[in-house]
């Protein structure tokens, strides 16, 4: 169809789904977002600048070409992959999670021992964390887990299923961490929650707690913040008498919560609020051992730090979230994904002030420590996809070869 060339991002929008006769609430949810969220881009309300919203949205309407949503014709087309699944892993996960059988029967009379069930998904997390392809090769791994973690719930009892369920719980909180961003919303959904349920049968206050920082993150990255918040910090209210004496383990995920707080009041321009959730994570990371770093979460001095940087940036406080990096030794965070994070909000800050120059370096040491990190995150896609579009002459080559990296361009 034509479109007119002075219509804006939100119109554009508009225009294309009323073309197609779908409703706002429809094609929102095929974005994994509420209709408010689309109501507000449609009126510009709200600023779009994620890259993969702006995909998933294209996506939803058919288009093989973002160009055609964005209006810009300035640049080479960019394909937009119309499948359900975008990553090679996502099809064995989405049938371990989805094809769940129901008969007791099938279920082996020598079900894996709880332990080292348990064993095999710490090995998994730690994989998570230092691999430089941390999302395939964990991707890999997680439909066996899936279904291993399962068959140990339906086949154990008493305090063995317990253990079974908290294993279980973790299998779900990692497949979340491992899909975030590339999985479908409902799956997203269905994993939360049963992470949460798994932990809430087995009575246990910290896999609860972790459970919830899980199902806080679905809820943020889908547009519903108060509701996160309401989550992460009952969770906090939840765990925290049980702290006195509980394992170190314990108080991590209730600092984790706080620092979840912190970055969720942040989106929201809620200066106060941000900054008073992470001096609660500040003091809980003091009063742990100095080298102390949570398995999973990996919530620690480092972290704690890092979001530092995060909320800064978040709050569009560029020059403070420039000035906190400026102190900061990356090498002492163990992973690998929150190291090239790191850089992307450092870069996110430096285009905050303009300095496009300095964004692009930054992002290049993001893609030095982890591709796929950077490939996989929508705030880095985000910032690779900017400075392809308007990098200066000097440094389009690089940005061209930084959007390849990101995945938001394609080699020529």
């Amino acid at each position: 169809m034509d479109i007119p060339d002075d219509l804006s991002l939100g119109e554009r929008i508009r225009l294309l789904r009323e073309s197609r006769g779908m409703t706002r609430p429809g094609l929102a949810q095929l974005c994994g977002r509420g209709p408010d969220w689309l109501k507000k881009i449609e009126s510009g309300e709200r600023d779009l600048n994620s890259h993969t919203l702006l995909m998933r949205l294209a996506a939803a309407l058919q288009l093989s070409d973002l160009s055609v949503l964005t209006g810009r014709s300035d640049g080479p087309a960019q394909a937009v992959p119309l499948g359900r699944l975008s990553h090679p892993g996502l099809p064995a996960i989405w049938a371990a999670v989805m094809n769940r059988t129901l008969n007791p029967t099938s279920t082996p009379l020598a079900p894996a021992d709880p332990a080292l069930l348990q064993g095999r998904v710490d090995q998994t997390w730690r994989l998570w964390h230092t691999s430089v392809r941390n999302r395939t090769e964990v991707c890999a791994l997680l439909p066996d887990l899936i279904r291993d973690a399962e068959t140990a719930v339906r086949a154990l009892d008493g305090a063995e299923r317990r253990a079974a369920l908290v294993t279980l719980s973790d299998v779900y909180r990692l497949t979340g961490q491992a899909t975030a961003y590339i999985a479908p919303a409902e799956l997203a959904w269905v994993v939360a929650d049963r992470a949460l349920a798994a932990a809430q049968d087995a009575d246990h206050p910290a896999a609860m707690a972790a459970a919830a920082w899980n199902m806080g993150n679905i809820l943020r990255e889908t547009s519903y913040p108060e509701e996160a918040l309401r989550v992460v910090t009952e969770a906090a209210d939840f765990i925290r008498p049980h702290l006195d004496g509980a394992p170190d383990d314990w108080r991590g995920v209730y600092g984790a919560l706080q620092l979840h707080a912190a970055v969720t009041a942040a989106r929201e321009s809620r200066e106060g609020d941000a900054w008073r959730y992470w001096d609660k994570g500040d003091q809980v990371a003091k009063s742990l051992p100095t080298s102390y770093v949570h398995p999973s979460t990996v919530f620690g001095r480092a972290n704690v730090d890092f979001h530092e940087i995060s909320v800064a940036t978040d709050l569009r406080k560029s020059s403070k979230a420039i000035g906190l990096a400026d102190e900061v030794d990356p090498d002492t965070m163990p992973s690998v994904e929150r190291r090239a994070r790191l850089w992307v909000e450092v870069a996110r800050g430096h285009l905050q002030r303009g300095d496009r120059t300095a964004a692009l370096h930054v992002m290049q040491m993001a893609v030095k420590i982890s591709t796929e990190t950077v490939a996989y995150t929508p705030s880095a896609r985000g910032v690779a996809a900017d400075l392809w579009r308007s990098a200066p002459r000097a440094m389009r080559k690089e940005a061209g070869c930084l959007a390849v990296s990101a995945g938001v361009a394609t080699a020529t």
